[in-house]
Formats: structure tokens, C-alpha cells, sequence
């Protein structure tokens, strides 16, 4: 069979292959990474959790980086180009690296069927493997114990906050999704949550396997006032006079102490100095985790998709100072909880811009719409074939000392990622 020879091809190949989008479980996965026959000697740091993965992959990233590692990180899903899922050294890798990693995978699977998610996470892997890296940082793509990325053993496995969301998968409660999420964890290696109200599950589980489990608010913690923060562990080691992360939000602080306390996990395999830590923290970037835009009226980003999400994006809203009037740039998917994120944020909210997404998944703008006014919003709603239509929209309408908020779906931020960056060039 002929294969594609560039990476959009590719890509088109394995969207229209697989006709499951979510197929759970590692025995394929782990019968095509044994085919593959690629080894690493890197560290592996794998990040679970629902929130908060993304911002954890970044942190540590960016404070390896900065101690002078070679580090690949994978992450997902992507905004703007696949290329930003696989990065080395801090840069997405290129076009033919991956369609050479796409290749190697294609040629190892056989007659094993893989979804898009698992061929990418094993053409990842292969291109980490041909690196000589100190680091892997992996980023679950859904839940964890039945991920493709749990293919790869960690030496050192986080879970972050643990919130509602993927209920048909992993089940209608934090306790059962608290347990897929622990299938990350390895016995007798590093086992971190930083969630402070974590699922008795997941310790359970930790325990049962014989992981080094810490816990943040028992086994590490941080304290802090206006200008600076402390970290600390259980076994006496502090870490203080540490700048707030430039990653913007109340909740940074629980994701920077679990990336503390993996590194103290660490720190024989891969030590880092305090002023890797200082720089890490305040160069790491990372695009639509309330990402405030140059210019006015002030455009926020926020790929929040959940009412736990949602909460935060209010309380960070509320920190940001006067705003005469917000407008909301929503999108969402068929199977989130439109009514659970809208309540948490209606009360930071004047008007509405209510946008349709692309796909089988996505809502459209008018049953958006219903959705949205069944939980009884005050202000103005209008609807949106498009974020980028809404997004515009809302340009045209706002004043100059208003904000703008984008939010719902890494859909709805992309979308409108693309514009503001089209509208500035």
C-alpha cells in the first residue's frame, strides 16, 4: 500500500482509518510498542488527572529545560498544528519527523487496528526514542489506567485535579474515575496527587500496589502571601522565596507543588538547582490556560470544558480587576456539562455569544442555546455558526475597556486563537 509523504496526509489517513474516536484499553497499543522495538533510557514522568495536566507538563518542562536536560514532552490534544503535541527541547518537532514516526508505527502494527490517539502517542515514543533525552514528559490523553500513554511504564507518575468529566468512560463518580486515573501508578516508584480532596480509590489503589504515594496537604503543601511562595515535604526539605508561576490562575500553585515534589522524587536521577526551579516557573508559556491577549479590549483564553474548570476560569475572572461589560465566546461539545460550566460563570458574564463547533461531537449554536437558557441566564444571547464568527462579533460590539472571554472547548480557543493572531498580522 502506498503510504502519504507529508504529515497532513497522514493525519487524513488516520482520522478516516479508525472509525472508534475513544477505544479504551492497552492490548493493542502494548502489541505494536513491542513491534516497534524502541527503547529510552529518559526518565519518564507520566501526567494524569482532569485538570491541570497540561499547565503540570508545562512546568516541568520548562524547569528541566532550564536545568540544561534534554527533554521530549508529548501532549494533547493540539490548538493549532499537530507538530505541538511532540516537542524536543522545547520546540515542536517537524513535519517529517513524524511521518517517519507514522511510518515506523504503521509498519510494526500489522493487522493490529490502532485510533488516531494511539498511532500518535507510539510515532511520539519512536521519535523520544531516536533523541538522546535525559526526560520524557507524557501527558494522559483520557482517564489513564486504559491509555494509550499507560503503554509506557513511568519512573515517576502525577495525577492532578480529578473532576467530572469522560463519565461514559470512566464512570458517574470522582471515586471511579479517581481509580482509572491512579492506573498511572507504578509499585515502588513515585505516585504524586494534587488534588486536596483526593478519592479514597486512588489511594487505595496506591497503597494496594506498593507506590510511593504523596499526597499534597499531607506529604507536601505550599504556603504563600502577595509576592512570593514556599514549597515543602514531609521529610524536612522547603523550598522558599519561589516567584508565582507566569502561568496565570489560583490553582498554578497545587500544579507547581506537584512538579516540586516530583523533582524531590527525583533528585538523584535528575537534580535541579533552585534557580532552574525561578526560571522554569517564570518563563513557562502555555497557550489557551487563561491566556490573556496584548491590546484591548482585554481577550482571554481558557480551554475550560468543565464545571471544575469553569470554577476556576470565574474565580481568575474575578481577580482580574473592573470590566464595564464581558462577553462570552462559548462553544462546547455534545457530552459536557453545558449547565454545570454556565452556572459557575453566568455571574462574571453580560452577554453571550453562543458558537457552534464542527464534527460529530459538537453542539450546535441553537441547542447551545437551549442548553444555556435552561439555567435561567440573565443578559443578551446571540448565536455563532463558527467561534471565529462569534469571536468577531463580539469585537465589533465590545468597548475598548471591556473583555472578551473564549472558552468551552480547546475547539472554541483554537478557532479563535487563529483569528486574534490573523487579525494582528
Amino acid at each position: 500500500m502506498h503510504f502519504p509523504n507529508s504529515l497532513s496526509g497522514w493525519l487524513e489517513l488516520l482520522e478516516s482509518r479508525h472509525a472508534a474516536q475513544i477505544q479504551l484499553g492497552l492490548d493493542r497499543v502494548s502489541r505494536v510498542r513491542d513491534a516497534l522495538a524502541v527503547r529510552s533510557d529518559a526518565v519518564v514522568i507520566t501526567v494524569g488527572g482532569t485538570n491541570g495536566k497540561g499547565s503540570t507538563c508545562a512546568m516541568l518542562e520548562a524547569i528541566l529545560l532550564a536545568a540544561g536536560y534534554r527533554v521530549g514532552c508529548y501532549t494533547s490534544p493540539h490548538l493549532l498544528c499537530y507538530n505541538e503535541r511532540v516537542r524536543i527541547d522545547g520546540r515542536e518537532v517537524d513535519d517529517q519527523t513524524l511521518v517517519d514516526g507514522f511510518r515506523a508505527v504503521e509498519g510494526a502494527r500489522s493487522d493490529t487496528p490502532l485510533t488516531y490517539f494511539e498511532h500518535g502517542t507510539l510515532a511520539a515514543w519512536w521519535a523520544f526514542s531516536r533523541a538522546p533525552l535525559d526526560v520524557v514528559i507524557l501527558e494522559v490523553g483520557l482517564g489513564g489506567r486504559l491509555d494509550a500513554v499507560n503503554a509506557i511504564d513511568p519512573d515517576c507518575a502525577i495525577v492532578t485535579g480529578i473532576a467530572m468529566d469522560h463519565m461514559d468512560w470512566l464512570g458517574d463518580t470522582r471515586e471511579k474515575i479517581g481509580f482509572e486515573k491512579a492506573g498511572i501508578f507504578r509499585a515502588g516508584r513515585p505516585a504524586i496527587c494534587s488534588d486536596p480532596m483526593v478519592p479514597l480509590t486512588l489511594v487505595e489503589h496506591a497503597r494496594a500496589i506498593g507506590a510511593d504515594l504523596k499526597l499534597v496537604g499531607e506529604d507536601f503543601g505550599f504556603s504563600g502571601d502577595r509576592t512570593q511562595w514556599t514549597w515543602w515535604s514531609k521529610g524536612g526539605a522547603r523550598r522558599g522565596g519561589l516567584a508565582y508561576p507566569a502561568l496565570r490562575g489560583a490553582n498554578q500553585l497545587l500544579n507547581a507543588s506537584a512538579v516540586m515534589m516530583a523533582l524531590e522524587t527525583l533528585r538523584k536521577r535528575i537534580p535541579v538547582s533552585m534557580q532552574a526551579v525561578r526560571q522554569g516557573l517564570m518563563l513557562v508559556e502555555l497557550p489557551g490556560r487563561f491566556q490573556v491577549l496584548p491590546g484591548r479590549p482585554s481577550v482571554v483564553l481558557d480551554v475550560a470544558h468543565n464545571p471544575q474548570a469553569a470554577g476556576v476560569l470565574s474565580e481568575n475572572l474575578s481577580n482580574m480587576g473592573f470590566y464595564p461589560e464581558t462577553w462570552a465566546v462559548l462553544g462546547m461539545l455534545l457530552d459536557k456539562d453545558v449547565e454545570g460550566v454556565v452556572k459557575l460563570i453566568q455571574d462574571r458574564v453580560d452577554h453571550w455569544m453562543l458558537v457552534g463547533l464542527p464534527g460529530a461531537r459538537g453542539l450546535n449554536a441553537e441547542r447551545l442555546e437551549q442548553r444555556v437558557r435552561s439555567v435561567g441566564v440573565r443578559g443578551d444571547i446571540l448565536r455563532f455558526d463558527s467561534p471565529a464568527e462569534g469571536y468577531a462579533a463580539a469585537r465589533k460590539s465590545a468597548g475598548e475597556g471591556d473583555r472578551i472571554v473564549a472558552f468551552g472547548s480547546f475547539l472554541t480557543v483554537a478557532d479563535v486563537l487563529a483569528a486574534a493572531r490573523a487579525a494582528r498580522h
